[in-house]
């Protein structure tokens, strides 16, 4: 079938690793959008193109302006925008549903493929959905578990309590290296930490260890770098 040939599977398939290749990047640094992420927005980035190239042949009739079905097309690539960001949340400082936006967008793709005529392409999709969630997970957490990562958190807490002693104890017993502290003073009673942690564990988990903690008021993940 026109415009689902080798050619395009191999695109397809190019695609997918090159975004892979980005993604392992990511997860190694511990970015919010890792492997999963950035492999899914590829290969569905490669789906609407060739949709846009391939799509629609049995409507669109050369050298005649009969019908624009890619216009709509066009708008579902958009549109699906604002579902993404209502699926993207914040929770003590840490980036959720990201994968799940994005996994959103690539069936959009999908659909978009089956319905354009090219029936071929949105089931190898729909397999290298699959493929990412199944095959690329494991390594996921492998490339996590196994990568010491660079954190900052800002604790607000009651001053002269000892809390300080407390959060910095809570650190390094969830395995966590303090590499940097930085305090000021907030509002009233109130102090600021900002601490540079190194390590190994869940930065959620460690979170809340810290947040339960009493007279800590505040707590949040900070970026160290910006990029």
């Amino acid at each position: 079938m026109y415009g689902q040939g080798w050619e395009q599977v191999g695109e397809l398939g190019l695609a997918f690793v090159l975004s892979a290749a980005i993604g392992v990047e990511r997860q190694l640094r511990q970015k919010s959008a890792g492997l999963r992420t950035h492999t899914i927005v590829g290969l569905g980035s490669a789906l609407f193109l060739l949709i846009s190239k391939y799509g629609f042949q049995d409507v669109v009739v050369p050298g005649q302006v009969t019908v624009d079905p890619s216009r709509v097309a066009a708008q579902i690539v958009s549109g699906l925008g604002f579902i993404g960001a209502g699926l993207i949340f914040v929770q003590r400082g840490t980036v959720r549903g990201l994968t799940t936006a994005a996994t959103i967008w690539l069936t959009a793709a999908i659909g978009t493929a089956a319905a354009a005529g090219l029936p071929i392409l949105a089931l190898l999709c729909t397999a290298g959905h699959f493929g990412v969630l199944y095959g690329l997970t494991p390594l996921t957490r492998r490339l996590s578990g196994n990568q010491p990562a660079t954190t900052g958190i800002t604790c607000t807490y009651v001053d002269g309590r000892g809390i300080l002693r407390q959060v910095l104890r809570t650190c390094t017993t969830a395995g966590w290296a303090v590499t940097r502290i930085e305090t000021r003073p907030a509002v009233d009673t109130l102090v600021q930490v900002q601490l540079e942690l190194v390590g190994r564990g869940q930065i959620t988990t460690l979170l809340a260890e810290i947040d339960e903690i009493d007279d800590v008021t505040e707590i949040r993940t900070e970026p160290v770098d910006d990029y």
